[in-house]
This record gives structure tokens, C-alpha cells and sequence, in this order.
């Protein structure tokens, strides 16, 4: 019997282009800007400090936004750029620069399973503040009420079958008790090595998925939980 779904974002609960398309561009449109107006502030200059130590040191602030600004080209997933992207995308949600998009059918199912008494979590590779960011601020409303509990890449990769391990820990629970949401197939395997029922949300946006030996659902309300 599942218990507690934790569920990937992109490509799952919201759409792929609204990451590709909005988040990274307006981080990267603003990274010098933002790095100059808050570079002073402690968290700001934490993840700036974990950054050049990452790229190896001795760089000044303005020679390590461009290093930052490649990464983001890159689609590296480094904690300290992503921290610092989701520092940005706190300010631009409450600037109203944009909404956090999800999914119709997400956003009903998810409210609909924690009332069922689910426990629900985001896995994202995405900081924990980005995620919060983006489900507080939706065109229906805030839903971080609904979630338990975010993990991000601090407990491990996503396509590592440890990371799930560590979650299964974290949430004291069964691992067939579990259901891991996902449109990548690496990560639906790492979770399922690890014990996890999976589920592959296409979407049928982006790049074709391969869900492998996965259950397919188009939409939330295809899953049976």
C-alpha cells in the first residue's frame, strides 16, 4: 500500500519549459546584477564562496558570474549555483516576475491525496528553496501546505539508487510503501534498485521518454494510488 509519494518537478508536476524557457534564462539574465546587490549578504556570500572553491579558487566576484553563467549553460547541477538560483527566483516570484506553473492535474491530485492522509515530498534537483518558491506561488494558490518534507541534491544524485535510500530513512518508511514520480528513466531505475514503486509521468512535451519497465501515466489522474 503506498504511503508517501515524493515526486520529481520538472517534466512531472510542471512543465519542462517553464524551467528551460523562464527559470534558467531569468537567472542568468540577472545573475551579475543579483551578485552585485546581494554578494555581501552572509547566504549570498556562502554559495559564492562554495562556488569559486568548486571552480578552484582565486577568482573575483565579476570572473565568477561568468563561470556561474556557463554552468547555467551547462545544466550543471552544483548546490551552490542552484542555491543561488533559487535565492533569484524567491525574489522574482515575489516581484511578480512570474508564477510557479503545475500542472491542473497535479495540482487537484496532490491536494486530493493529502487529504486521503498521504505523505508528500518533492525530489528535485532544484534546491529546496526553488521548490518552495515555485509551488507557493501558483495560479492555484499555495500548495506547500500539502508537502512534508524537500529534497534536493544534498542527499545524493538523483540517478543514484543511494539518494532514494537515504530518503526511504528519512521518511521511516517501508520502501514498497513508497511511490518515486519521474520522467527520467535513470532516476525511476536508481529508485527502484533501492525498493521504491515508480511511476513514468509523459507528458508528451520535450525530448520522447523511455520509461523502460515503468507504469506509464500521461497525467496524474492516470496514476493508481
Amino acid at each position: 500500500m503506498v504511503r508517501a509519494i515524493v515526486t520529481d518537478i520538472e517534466g512531472t508536476t510542471s512543465s519542462l519549459s517553464f524551467v528551460k524557457d523562464v527559470l534558467f534564462p531569468y537567472s542568468a539574465r540577472h545573475m551579475r546584477e543579483f551578485v552585485l546587490t546581494h554578494g555581501p549578504q552572509p547566504p549570498v556570500r556562502r554559495m559564492l564562496d562554495e562556488a569559486r572553491e568548486l571552480d578552484g579558487g582565486a577568482r573575483d566576484d565579476a570572473a565568477l558570474v561568468d563561470v556561474l553563467l556557463r554552468w547555467i549553460q551547462e545544466d550543471r547541477k552544483y548546490g551552490p549555483l542552484k542555491a543561488l538560483q533559487g535565492l533569484m527566483w524567491e525574489e522574482g516570484y515575489r516581484r511578480g516576475d512570474f508564477q510557479g506553473h503545475v500542472y491542473e492535474d497535479a495540482a487537484r491530485r496532490l491536494r486530493d491525496w493529502h487529504a486521503r492522509g498521504l505523505r508528500l515530498y518533492v525530489y528535485s534537483s532544484g534546491s529546496v528553496q526553488a521548490q518552495v518558491s515555485l509551488f507557493r506561488h501558483t495560479p492555484f494558490g499555495d500548495l506547500t501546505p500539502l508537502f512534508q518534507g524537500h529534497f534536493d541534491t544534498r542527499i545524493g544524485g538523483k540517478k543514484e539508487a543511494a539518494a532514494y535510500e537515504a530518503i526511504r530513512r528519512e521518511l521511516g518508511l517501508p520502501a514498497p510503501d513508497i511511490l518515486f514520480l519521474s520522467d527520467v528513466r535513470e532516476e525511476l531505475d536508481a529508485a527502484a534498485t533501492a525498493g521504491l514503486r515508480t511511476a513514468c509521468l509523459v507528458r508528451g512535451e520535450g525530448p520522447e521518454v523511455n520509461p523502460g519497465p515503468h507504469p506509464v501515466a500521461r497525467s496524474f489522474d492516470e496514476l493508481a494510488v
